[in-house]
């Protein structure tokens, strides 16, 4: 087995921040309707590339599809369960025709208004005759009360306590689990342990543990500047999403769904 560790300091996002986030977006898809197969706002605008090809929106069983024709890729979406005062589960699949890929992913979040858990499994498959080189798989959870928790100024929980972001991937050459542990750092800012766990599986993991061995410098670097690449989108994306205010990023959000110069359709309300 290899371990990377590495620890960033990265600015703080507020629970209140994070809550308020998450409330916009859900207001947002909450506000829309369908009629036949578009997806509309609550202003009339359809939702760019959209289309709504099975069940009733927003209900169990509803299935849309989000094509990009340019770079061939095929999105669908399943809504499995959209209940906002006790759990939301979405189901997303990728089809790539540059990668040849096909990309699975299961999102649930409970408690969507105060989210209290954030989980996703995914399942990545090559094309038919690939063979098992191209499959994968991985799981992710994310535990918001948990990470504002050891983030703030109380005393730190003990390193046995379950990190409060996870992540596992598997293939049949190895696996890797990822840990997320924040601490407060200076005001306004966290500081993230970040550690990397990778391993081989069944027979190859001799085989595995010598690459990993025989690169392990390389590896450790490329994985410190990984992670700072992270950190410095999040404090990025954190900074300008700290100054905009509730009606700018609504608008930010609306934009990002319609296209920023997309007309209102006509006899619909300019919002």
């Amino acid at each position: 087995m290899s371990v990377l560790r590495h620890s960033v300091s990265v600015v703080a996002l507020s629970a209140e921040r994070f809550q308020e986030v998450t409330g916009l977006v859900l207001d947002l898809a909450e506000s829309s309707r369908s009629r036949g197969e578009e997806v509309l706002l609550a202003d009339g605008r359809p939702v760019e590339g959209l289309r709504l090809v099975e069940g009733r929106h927003l209900r169990p069983g509803a299935r849309y599809e989000l094509v990009d024709d340019a770079a061939g890729d095929r999105v669908l979406v399943l809504v499995r369960e959209w209940r906002r005062r006790s759990a939301i589960v979405v189901e997303t699949t990728l089809t790539s025709e540059d990668m040849t890929l096909t990309l699975r992913v299961a999102l649930r979040l409970r408690a969507p208004d105060r989210p209290r858990l954030v989980e996703a499994e995914g399942w990545v498959r090559g094309v038919e005759g690939t063979g098992r080189l191209r499959r994968g798989s991985g799981k992710g959870r994310f535990d918001p009360v948990a990470w504002w928790d050891a983030a703030g100024p109380a005393a730190k929980a003990p390193r046995t306590t379950r990190a409060p972001a996870t992540v596992r991937l598997k293939h049949l050459l190895g696996e890797a689990a990822l840990q997320l542990r924040p601490e407060a750092g200076a005001e306004g800012r966290w500081q993230v342990d970040v550690t990397a766990r990778l391993r081989g599986r069944w027979l190859l993991r001799p085989v595995v543990a010598l690459a990993l061995a025989t690169t392990g410098s390389l590896l450790r670097r490329n994985f410190r500047t990984s992670v700072d690449d992270v950190a410095a989108a999040w404090n990025e994306a954190v900074d300008r999403l700290m100054t905009l205010s509730p009606d700018e990023l609504r608008a930010r959000l609306t934009e990002g769904t319609t296209g920023p110069n997309l007309p209102h359709p006509p006899g619909d309300a300019a919002g």
